[in-house]
């Protein structure tokens, strides 16, 4: 199977296809990363909150601990301190749920912007891709058969008219020579055909 073409021209535009294309998908995902880092930033009020939040539970924590051992009334001193500590791990979780709301987000996003563009990038060039390839490996096998050069010949013949000027013509054409089975006129309608899927210089 081959890749790319032989003639200088065909190939110039498949390799520059090829390097636009990777450009293409790698700018795509640069400006994802770039963008997904842009929304974790805004994670960090979340992780404030988290810490902050943290940091309170365990201060009034340790607080309810203490005044749990006042004589007579640490119970009662015991219970305010504890309903703040648990304000303050719920204030703690609602930080970390933002962190993981924010997380998934950017990583949405960061997705969506790499597969739309990729996906409009292969729509455009894979199929133009595939079908040189499948087209070359049909010209190729067609030259190798015997009687190949006489179809490419005739394919020649048959299609777009602009590489049949640089040919020398019989006096009784190009489609009647090819007709009596002049050998000259079919080896180079053939090698204009092979030119075209560009296989030959």
């Amino acid at each position: 199977m081959r890749l790319y073409a032989r003639t200088p021209g065909r190939l110039s535009r498949q390799v520059l296809a090829d390097l636009i294309a990777a450009a293409l998908i790698l700018a795509a995902v640069k400006l994802a990363l770039t963008v997904r880092d842009a929304v974790l930033r805004l994670a960090e009020p979340g992780r404030r909150a988290e810490s902050a939040g943290d940091g309170l539970a365990d201060s009034l924590g340790d607080a309810s601990d203490v005044a749990s051992k006042v004589p007579l009334v640490g119970d009662q001193l015991k219970k305010p301190l504890r309903s703040a500590a648990d304000a303050g791990t719920g204030m703690a979780d609602a930080g970390r749920s933002l962190q993981d709301t924010v997380e998934q987000v950017a990583t949405l996003t960061a997705v969506a912007l790499i597969a739309i563009p990729v996906v409009f990038v292969l729509l455009l060039w894979l199929p133009a891709r595939l079908r040189w390839i499948r087209r070359s490996a049909v010209t190729r096998r067609l030259a190798a058969e015997p009687g190949g050069a006489d179809l490419l010949a005739l394919r020649v013949l048959t299609g777009p008219q602009r590489d049949l000027a640089a040919l020398p013509a019989p006096p009784d054409g190009l489609a009647a020579a090819w007709r009596r089975g002049d050998d000259q006129v079919i080896a180079d309608l053939a090698a204009i055909g092979l030119r075209q899927a560009g296989l030959h210089r």
